[in-house]
């Protein structure tokens, strides 16, 4: 693909993601605009299903919504809260020593710096950038696996891990897309652009895609 056919892409791909439910994460950031309910659902949702997440996210919430009464959950009740989440005691532990962090050092706010978000427990740059993107509503780009997927894909980038395309991205992405980027491509590549033999014959940007990597395709 060509840089300059990004803007027909997004146009399209913004259109066609309106038949599927919003990533919980982006739910909740709509609900609470609070970026520690944001932090929670991010590290919750990570390697989970969006179904889920939703699920523990209610449970969680119903008991706590900030770092201090959050924090002073016990690890079976936080356990219990978030079950069946992917590596749900690690991220119980977590979240307890989030919250001590949030209070001892932060005032019980959650910070908007990158660099001090990846200095929380169990906080990588994914979940630091939807932090400061839907949380903040600041300049950043989170890239998860189907954002590298995809943007490998189409040919945009060339690269070989999350962080890479990042850097990628934040060199060559219009500015303006950076924040809505990853809501609009983790629906996409979900539903439409999977990652094993993808819809290539009814995807609204194929005439674009390079279909790097794909072998087979319906």
């Amino acid at each position: 693909m060509r840089d300059s056919d990004i803007h027909a892409m997004v146009r399209l791909i913004q259109k066609e993601i309106t038949q599927w439910k919003e990533p919980i994460v982006g739910v909740v950031a709509n609900q609470s605009r609070d970026p520690f309910q944001v932090l929670i659902a991010c590290l919750l949702s990570l390697r989970t299903q969006d179904h889920t997440t939703a699920q523990a996210c209610q449970r969680l919430f119903s008991l706590a919504t900030d770092p201090t009464s959050m924090g002073q959950l016990s690890l079976p009740q936080l356990e219990r809260a978030i079950y069946p989440v992917g590596f749900y005691r690690t991220k119980a532990k977590q979240i307890r020593l989030i919250c001590q962090k949030l209070i001892a050092e932060y005032n019980t706010d959650v910070p908007c710096d990158l660099e001090d978000l990846l200095t929380l427990p169990g906080v990588g740059r994914k979940t630091a950038n939807l932090v400061v993107t839907i949380g903040y509503g600041k300049p950043g780009i989170c890239v998860d696996i189907h954002v590298h997927r995809i943007s490998n894909r189409w040919g945009y980038v060339k690269t070989r891990n999350p962080d890479e395309t990042e850097k990628v991205l934040r060199a060559k992405l219009p500015p303006r897309y950076w924040i809505r980027f990853n809501d609009w491509l983790v629906p996409f590549g979900q539903n439409l652009c999977r990652p094993l033999s993808p819809h290539c014959s009814q995807c609204p940007v194929s005439e674009y895609c390079s279909r790097i990597g794909v072998t087979s395709s319906r």
